[in-house]
Order: C-alpha cells, then sequence, then structure tokens
C-alpha cells in the first residue's frame, strides 16, 4: 500500500432498478424506494474507488465501520451517485465522510471506515 493521503475522493454511481427498491430487497410492505442497505453500498465503492489507485497489487479494503443517515426517498429510474473523501489514515485503516446524492439533492450523509487487506491471507482465513 502506498501512502493514502487525506482528501483523497472516490465516486460510484447507480442507475436505481426495481431489485434495489426497499419493497424488493427487504420486506414487499415496504414502499418502493432506495433500500438503505444499496444506498450504504453505494457509498462503499465510492469509498474503495477514492484508495483504489494507493492500493498494490493483491490488496483490496474491506468496510469495518458503517455510520449513516438516509435522509431521502429514491425511486426506481434515477441515478444515485455516492462520493467519499479520506478523513483519516491510520496504518492500514482509513475512515471517510461519505455522502449520497441524487439530481444534486443530498439523500444520504455519513462515515464509513474500511481496513487495507491482502487478499491471499484473508482468503487463508476464511478455509
Amino acid at each position: 500500500m502506498r501512502p493514502i493521503p487525506i482528501g483523497a475522493k472516490g465516486v460510484f454511481s447507480l442507475l436505481v432498478q426495481p431489485e434495489h427498491l426497499a419493497n424488493r430487497f427487504k420486506d414487499a410492505a415496504l414502499p418502493p424506494v432506495l433500500a438503505t442497505p444499496v444506498m450504504i453500498m453505494i457509498m462503499e465503492n465510492a469509498a474503495l474507488n477514492a484508495i483504489r489507485g494507493f492500493l498494490d497489487p493483491g490488496e483490496s479494503a474491506v468496510g469495518i465501520a458503517v455510520d449513516v443517515r438516509h435522509l431521502a426517498a429514491t425511486p426506481a429510474g434515477r441515478e444515485v451517485t455516492g462520493e467519499a473523501e479520506v478523513t483519516t489514515v491510520d496504518g492500514r485503516k482509513v475512515e471517510f465522510a461519505v455522502r449520497a446524492s441524487e439530481a444534486g439533492k443530498e439523500i444520504g450523509i455519513g462515515q464509513h471506515v474500511r481496513v487495507v487487506i491482502d487478499i491471499a491471507r484473508f482468503n487463508e482465513r476464511l478455509q
């Protein structure tokens, strides 16, 4: 892993499909809006994209903490963009400020933490 600078940024966008909606992803009784776990996935992917260029071959980063608020509902057919900015680096632990927006409107905000891993060693531990 090369040094990860504070302020490194990443983005990830997703066109909301029916399978991303709370009433399909979680429970049929819920309204047909973007499920919170899917919004978190968008934020996590943005965070990984923020540091991907600093990872060595054979490395990745796994999420270990998420603290977000889902602020607004989003129906299918809309594009949601997640943004992440590195706020703290402590060894292999990287903290991010994350947000999600749709058509310029903030729909989610929070913090996220990832840890850089050696993929081969990580997979060995799963055996």
